[in-house]
């Protein structure tokens, strides 16, 4: 029964899902073949192949991190700043994928910092989680002796808590997003809860922005936003896991 409703849960998403992003698809590949078309047609000195072959060096270094910039091209995804925020995205297994190593020896080490750093990072998880839910217990408890309300003060504690994460790990970093990465609010809303669950697209990723300059605490202050964040929404999770169940 179990396996059942899952599939039929996923199957709800892929149709809906297929209703409202195949259209946009279609409209996508249909605007890119006109721009194709126009293209050679305006500029009958380019080559159908060589063009190709230009569309797809300029994808690869994209993928690399790399993007023109005039008559220069932009570096800057693996300095120290990008990189730091790179090992973050890799043992916290969200994943990006809009970066990654490009050799060999980065692969390699890449694969082992992964195997030792997702547990080191599950375990700092799950004590950043308990330290949190010991201190909304300590405040119930605490509440409970103040005032006598048993069943009142815990609840009160916990919907207090859920309340003050919700606004700090899913409706106030947006409007920091809004700032430094010039998306709506509606963007930073769904970039903060698809990081935060692990979930990781990669359509939306901070600090990529060659057009913008970012200051210096940004990563680093997104990359503990990440850590707490992950830590609280795990309790979340867990709840509706408990309740599921």
């Amino acid at each position: 029964v179990l396996l059942v409703a899952y599939m039929g849960y996923v199957g709800l998403g892929a149709g809906v899902l297929q209703a409202l992003e195949r259209p946009a698809e279609v409209r996508a590949a249909q605007h890119l073949l006109q721009q194709h078309w126009e293209l050679l047609a305006n500029h009958t000195c380019l080559q159908g192949p060589a063009l190709q072959r230009l569309i797809e060096g300029i994808i690869q270094a994209y993928k690399s991190g790399i993007t023109l910039q005039g008559n220069t091209t932009s570096l800057g995804r693996w300095d120290f700043s990008g990189s730091f925020f790179f090992s973050i995205s890799a043992i916290t297994t969200i994943g990006y994928g809009n970066l990654s190593p490009s050799t060999v020896a980065g692969r390699i080490f890449c694969v082992l910092f992964a195997l030792f750093g997702i547990p080191l990072n599950l375990v700092l998880l799950n004590e950043i989680g308990q330290l949190m839910l010991l201190g909304v217990q300590h405040c119930a408890h605490r509440l409970e002796e103040v005032f006598h309300w048993p069943k009142k003060a815990s609840l009160s504690i916990k919907a207090c808590a859920l309340i003050t994460g919700l606004l700090l790990f899913l409706l106030l970093p947006p409007l920091l997003f809004t700032d430094k990465e010039g998306w709506s609010y509606e963007e930073g809303f769904y970039y903060s809860f698809i990081t935060l669950s692990t979930i990781g697209f990669g359509d939306y990723v901070i600090g990529m922005n060659p057009d913008r300059t970012y200051p210096g605490w940004y990563k680093n202050v997104i990359s503990l936003w990440i850590l707490f964040g992950m830590a609280w929404l795990a309790l979340v999770i867990k709840f509706c896991i408990n309740f599921l169940e």
